[in-house]
């Protein structure tokens, strides 16, 4: 199965990197931040046929289009243009995210850095890769010399999770905080080393499912800012090393 979750997360990117830089319709959703193109709902259609084709009776949750349930024990949680601000504003800084699940635990996942042409694959027990090459999270143990990333939801202004007091904790805390647009592409570098931890409030199942995956394949730790286990339901996100996530649950404490 991961082999054609890879391969129709190239054919979706393929359209997304056509698409890069041309005239696109845009429709906005709950506000100015939060908006759709033609190419996220191009890429969506392209991979819910493939499904269909493929395996007719798993059933999909994604982004643009919402869930089609079947009676089946897999589901396919897919993000077609994950940096859709990005993407519509030309910075080449987004992916093509799909996660499987089987009976509600996730088994395979694939972010595809389009513009980089990179592939983050994992199955669950197998560890997580990038174009093939093992991945491994970060063995660095202290905050004060680690690089984090962090995104902002659409409804920053009401400051959900008191999101913009952790984020000024952390920027006092760390060696730096980045912020990229593509919670997928975060977490794809926080599983090969390049973050030390990522976290983030009010993401969706579509975010969460297959990074989550890779940062655990990789051998990390996702939990909420509490330390409990979350699934992709979660609305709080921390995925980090081994060595600094207790370290990011004692800032998070508010």
């Amino acid at each position: 199965m991961i082999d054609k979750v890879i391969q129709i997360s190239k054919e979706a990117g393929e359209i997304i990197r056509e698409g890069f830089g041309t005239n696109f319709s845009v429709e906005y959703k709950s506000n100015l931040s939060d908006f759709v193109t033609e190419i996220d709902k191009k890429s969506e259609e392209t991979i819910i046929n493939f499904i269909r084709k493929a395996y007719p009776a798993h059933s999909v949750l994604a982004e643009e289009s919402g869930g089609h349930e079947y009676s089946s024990e897999y589901l396919w949680v897919i993000d077609p243009l994950d940096g859709t601000s990005n993407f519509a504003h030309g910075l080449p800084i987004f992916a093509v995210s799909i996660g499987v699940q089987k009976n509600n635990e996730t088994i395979c996942g694939v972010v595809y850095d389009i513009m980089r042409d990179e592939i983050y694959s994992s199955e669950k027990g197998s560890g997580s890769y990038r174009n093939g090459q093992k991945l491994s999270v970060s063995s660095n143990d202290d905050l004060r010399k680690s690089m984090l990333v962090t995104g902002f939801p659409y409804d920053i202004s009401e400051n959900p999770d008191f999101a913009i007091e952790r984020f000024a904790a952390f920027l006092k805390a760390s060696r730096a905080v980045r912020r990229l647009g593509s919670a997928a592409i975060d977490m794809c570098y926080v599983a090969s080393g390049v973050f030390d931890g990522f976290w983030e409030v009010h993401l969706h199942p579509w975010d969460i499912c297959a990074g989550k995956l890779l940062v655990e394949e990789a051998g990390g730790i996702v939990t909420n800012f509490a330390g409990e286990k979350i699934d992709i339901f979660s609305k709080q996100i921390l995925a980090a090393n081994g060595k600094i996530h207790r370290k990011m649950i004692e800032l998070l404490r508010i």
